[in-house]
């Protein structure tokens, strides 16, 4: 790695009481993007926010919101999470019969688009739409809650993917969330990363404790 990674903190670990003083804490504290997962309790086995929750954080905070939408079907959503705010919309290949189509669409809503792939969704998956994407989110958990611990096999997808991006030229995020830590983000980089999603690791010990919780996910 030519650089650290950057850190997305997850607002799924914050306090939903109040995510808006969550949003601006983490804002404060050196967060680079604002993580955003987006649930339907089909898709994966879990609720959490729509686009009016993003729409109503947008004001408070300058961060990009990178929204990962783990919803199917996801092609009718996606006016309305770009009109709430999102700069990145990230969808998962089984989240609709036509991905190069979804992409599309994000693009033409001037978004970024990225892919979402689960544990046991190969790296082969996104090869054929690296051309127009601009993020991979490789899934260290299985996705639908926060909390859980790191699937170590997923490391050697993260190597492929961080190869297949080399190959093609172009300035593609490779991201990585699902139980990363100040313990494991050593090998999450040296793997590829260039960018971590900070749940649990990130909101551990309230607002007070956020600035230095990025410091040890950067200084790992």
């Amino acid at each position: 790695m030519s650089r650290k990674p950057r850190i997305a903190p997850s607002i799924l670990s914050g306090d939903f009481a109040a995510l808006g003083a969550e949003a601006r804490a983490m804002e404060a504290a050196g967060a680079d993007w604002l993580h955003i997962d987006v649930m339907d309790g089909h898709f994966v086995p879990n609720l959490t926010v729509g686009p009016m929750v993003i729409g109503a954080l947008r004001p408070l905070v300058k961060l990009p919101f990178d929204v990962h939408l783990m919803i199917s079907p996801v092609d009718p959503y996606l006016q309305a999470f770009a009109e709430a705010g999102a700069d990145v919309i990230t969808v998962h290949p089984e989240a609709g019969p036509h991905l190069h189509r979804t992409i599309q669409a994000i693009k033409a809503l001037g978004k970024k688009a990225g892919v979402a792939l689960n544990p046991a969704t190969p790296a082969q998956a996104v090869e054929p739409v690296l051309g127009e994407i601009d993020l991979v989110l490789a899934m260290t958990v299985n996705p639908g809650f926060g909390g859980q611990k790191f699937i170590v096999s997923q490391l050697d997808k993260i190597r492929t993917l961080a190869a297949m991006i080399a190959r093609s030229g172009r300035a593609i995020e490779l991201e990585v969330d699902g139980g990363v830590t100040a313990e494991n983000a050593s090998e999450v980089a040296a793997a590829g990363a260039s960018m971590l999603v900070a749940g649990t690791a990130g909101f551990k010990g309230g607002p007070a404790a956020y600035a230095a919780n990025l410091r040890a996910l950067r200084g790992a």
